[in-house]
Formats: C-alpha cells, sequence, structure tokens
C-alpha cells in the first residue's frame, strides 16, 4: 500500500510541476511587436442574421470606427432579416448573401458574397453582429498585415456578463482562448475579429472557403498552406455582451470546442491530456489533503494560480469567479469529451456537417 501510494504521488508531483512550468512560461511570454499601418482600402464586412444583444450600439461601433480608407457593409441572407430594420436605422450599407455559395455556412456565404461583390480592396476585417469595438479596433486589427509575412490578424473578445450565473461562467470560460492566443504554439483565428490580406484567398483557397462550415479556419488553413503567421492583436477593444442561460452556454462551449476539434485533431488530444490532468491533480489533491495529510494542499497551487489570474482578467471582480474557476477545468473536460462524438452542430437555426456539407435544421 505504501508503494502503490508513493508511486500515485510521485505521478502527481511530475503533473504538478508541468503545469507549474506551463504557468511560469506563459507569464514569461515576450512581448507583441508594433507595426506600422499598411496602404490601402479596407473592407469591414459585418455578417448578421438575427438580433444580438446590443446589436444597433454593435454595429455603431463598427460603423464609426476611425480608420483610413475604411468602407463598411453588412450582408444579411434575406431582406425580410430582422436585422436589416437595425441596419437601416444606423445608416450602414447592407447587401444580401448570394445562393451561388450555399454550399458553406450562412457566414461564410455572407463573407463570401461580400468579397465576389467587392473585390477592389487591399484589407479585409471580418466582425461579428454581436462585437462591440473601441474606435481604434479595426485600425489595430489591420496593422499587423503592414508585415508581408503575416497572414491573419486576430482578436479574441472579453465576454462580459449582463445575465445571471452562466453568463459569468461564458467569461472565464473564455479566458482559455485568451491565454491559447498568446502563444504563437495554440493561437488561432478568432472569426469575431479577424484580418486578411487581399490576395490570402486565391482561387483554390477561395473555393475551399465556399464550401466550409467554419470561415476562420478555413482563412488559418489558408495562412498555414502559405507559410504564413497569424498575430494576435491584445488591445482590448472588443466586447461581447452575454446573458447565457445554462442550456445556452452548454450549447455554444460544445458548439465552440467541436469546430476547433474539427479544425485541428490535436486539439482534442492536447486538450484531454491537459484538462484530465488539472482534474487530477484537483480531486487527488483534495483526497489526499483529506485522508493523508495536509501537505498535500500544494497540489492544488496550479489551480490557486489560474484562479489568480482569472480574477485580475475580469474587469469586474465577481466574488463567484473563484468558484466558477473550480468548474472550468471539468466544463473543458466535458465540453472536450462531447466535441469528439459530435459530427455535426446547430448555429443560428441551421444544421451543419462538421465533416461535409450543410443541412438545414428547425429555426431555433
Amino acid at each position: 500500500m505504501g508503494l502503490a501510494l508513493d508511486t500515485i504521488v510521485a505521478f502527481l508531483f511530475l503533473v504538478w510541476l508541468s503545469l507549474l512550468a506551463i504557468n511560469v512560461a506563459g507569464a514569461a511570454r515576450k512581448q507583441p511587436k508594433e507595426y506600422g499601418f499598411p496602404k490601402g482600402r479596407t473592407l469591414a464586412i459585418v455578417p448578421c442574421k438575427g438580433i444580438d444583444l446590443a446589436m444597433e450600439q454593435n454595429l455603431s461601433s463598427v460603423k464609426n470606427q476611425r480608420c483610413k480608407a475604411l468602407d463598411v457593409v453588412a450582408v444579411v441572407d434575406s431582406p425580410r432579416d430582422p436585422a436589416v430594420k437595425v441596419i437601416r436605422r444606423i445608416g450602414m450599407r447592407c447587401i444580401v448573401s448570394s445562393p451561388k455559395f450555399r454550399e458553406g455556412s450562412g457566414k461564410v456565404r455572407a463573407i463570401a458574397t461580400a468579397l465576389e461583390r467587392k473585390p477592389g480592396y487591399d484589407f479585409y476585417v471580418v466582425i461579428d453582429s454581436d462585437v462591440m469595438c473601441k474606435s481604434n479596433h479595426v485600425a489595430e486589427l489591420v496593422r499587423p498585415l503592414s508585415d508581408s509575412g503575416v497572414g491573419i490578424s486576430t482578436a479574441y473578445p472579453y465576454f462580459q456578463p449582463v445575465g445571471g450565473f452562466w453568463s459569468m461562467v461564458k467569461m472565464v470560460w473564455s479566458f482559455v482562448g485568451n491565454g491559447m492566443m498568446k502563444s504563437e504554439i495554440t493561437r488561432f483565428g478568432w472569426g469575431g475579429s479577424i484580418a486578411f490580406r487581399k490576395g490570402l484567398l486565391d482561387k483554390d483557397h477561395f473555393n475551399m472557403f465556399c464550401r466550409s462550415v467554419s470561415d476562420d479556419i478555413a482563412l488559418v488553413r489558408a495562412a498555414r498552406d502559405k507559410g504564413l503567421r497569424i498575430e494576435y492583436v491584445n488591445k482590448g477593444t472588443i466586447t461581447v455582451s452575454t446573458a447565457d442561460s445554462f442550456s445556452e452556454f452548454v450549447e455554444w462551449s460544445n458548439r465552440q470546442t467541436a469546430l476547433s476539434v474539427s479544425g485541428n485533431r490535436r486539439i482534442l488530444q492536447m486538450g484531454l491530456l491537459f484538462y484530465g490532468c488539472n482534474v487530477l491533480l484537483i480531486i487527488m489533491g483534495v483526497l489526499l489533503s483529506v485522508l493523508v495529510s495536509y501537505a498535500y494542499i500544494i497540489l492544488l497551487l496550479p489551480l490557486l494560480l489560474g484562479m489568480i489570474k482569472a480574477y485580475r482578467r475580469a474587469r469586474k471582480h465577481y466574488i463567484l469567479i473563484p468558484l466558477i474557476y473550480i468548474m472550468i477545468d471539468f466544463i473543458l473536460l466535458a465540453n472536450l469529451v462531447a466535441a469528439s462524438r459530435m459530427d455535426s452542430i446547430t448555429w443560428r437555426g441551421r444544421k451543419y456537417s462538421l465533416y461535409g456539407g450543410m443541412r438545414r435544421a428547425h429555426s431555433e
């Protein structure tokens, strides 16, 4: 029994040291490079479907950007979409998606339509209709494209809870994505705010893009095919207001995870290993502290460090953040398990195959 316990403890401390090393490495990440503003015209594309929380303020924040040579266009599936009234009220230009791009998702169809109809721009920016931007956001997002080695420039939002408990869970859950953005190894393109140069989608990549479920995964694939970098703009310039219920949060977090896994299967293996180790350390740290010795509470040090980071990242220091953070590794592990079994997602009233085409579902 003593030998078995020693073996378990030795393994746990190996995991413990690994997680501490990851925390230290994260804190020591290099400062982002500063870029000049590139010459050329920019088009901001805002795909819209239905009414988002604070939609009028969100669209107005995109329309009123301080950025040289910028035009903005909203794209809808139908002139009868409820979003059209909001778009017209703020005076934003609007076009309707072309049915010729029906193989991809609704958002992909909207972006492809804008790219085809408005080819005379040097840079394109995609901003979701649920995103609130500071007035310098587009300018900051386009800056890295002044470097020819950068294929995609992306930001990541702060999810501002305006609802109940599960809105706060979504905020803390999203801090994981923020952390992933800071490392070139785990960085990804976030489709809610992403910029790219005109030449990124050549004929072959444009055709691939038009058949995709996820616009950001397709753009990242095009950049990697060309050997171009993904640059992260960490300026805190965008916010997404959220008022999720439990069911909405579960559906959203599973969908986000499934999309990530479909774009890169290594995320599944790496995520199961990383979050599995975190969960194991939490459970064993509590059990050994209670059943063997209080000294084993040291196994919870990586959890404590993560909790402190989450508390600092929150714009408002909610007292529930420490409790929520304890839940996050369990939730992320559950998301990965659910994502590994998903071959389709439902997104804004349509069902999409993650590994094939699109099929309609009943409106939600």
